[in-house]
């Protein structure tokens, strides 16, 4: 029976929207459900089939899936507006040495040894984490999208130029995808419409007239330009 949607996970701060525009213009028979997972579950929605793919973070338990690495993020400290660090287009990790710093318990940064003086208290997520930077509690260091998501008029950001950055891929269950899944593993490596899988099959195998009529169509076309020794062309 013919898939009928496809479902597509992604972590906060995924932005699948281009991708889903472009799904349903070239698919509209098919639909698209985009649905937002934890960041710390995404693998496994994929693995229980609650998800067909998705777009997450490296690194995290990829066991059993097959992944796609698509693009890198900046790594961000979100700072009170008025804070010091603000007055700088970018800051080093240096810039960071001694700052209370917030981890929630979603952290999704992979930084070992990572700048900044941890407070005690680790905030159950990164909305609420965002909440205690308002507050002046201390530093948050996330990927820039996290930073665009939370957003607020009293909180600004600043590229850390030295951080490590932030992987994100697609992933899917190893061995197992469907046509629905090829389309839109094609879309998001910008696959054009008409370069489609079903379009580069082999061409069909000639009929024993259609190879004659080719044969003697090369043959006439041949005898046109075939001159022969020392002949020249027709004077005017």
């Amino acid at each position: 029976m013919p898939q009928t949607s496809l479902t597509l996970g992604y972590v906060p701060g995924g932005t699948p929207a281009k991708w889903a525009r472009i799904w349903a213009e070239r698919h509209p028979d098919i639909r698209l459900e985009l649905r937002t997972v934890p960041a710390a579950c995404a693998a496994d929605e994929i693995r229980a089939g609650t998800v067909d793919l998705a777009l997450l973070r490296l690194p995290t338990d990829t066991a059993g899936l097959a992944v796609i690495p698509l693009y890198e993020e900046n790594t961000v400290a979100v700072v009170p507006a008025d804070h010091v660090l603000s007055a700088a287009d970018e800051i080093t990790a240096a810039d960071l040495i001694g700052e209370p710093t917030l981890v929630p318990l979603d952290d999704v940064v992979e930084w070992a040894g990572a700048p900044g003086a941890p407070v005690d208290h680790r905030p159950e997520n990164t909305e609420s984490a965002v909440e205690l930077v308002a507050a002046g509690v201390g530093a948050l260091i996330v990927p820039q999208s996290l930073a665009r998501l939370h957003h607020r008029k009293d909180l600004t950001y600043r590229p850390i130029v030295d951080a490590p950055r932030c992987q994100v891929a697609l992933a899917l269950p190893e061995g197992s995808q469907s046509e629905s899944v090829e389309e839109f593993i094609g879309i998001v490596r910008g696959r054009k419409p008409g370069s489609s899988r079903a379009q580069t099959q082999p061409m069909p195998k000639r009929t024993a007239r259609e190879k004659t009529l080719a044969k003697q169509a090369a043959r006439a076309a041949a005898g046109k330009v075939a001159r022969k020794p020392g002949h020249k062309g027709r004077g005017r």
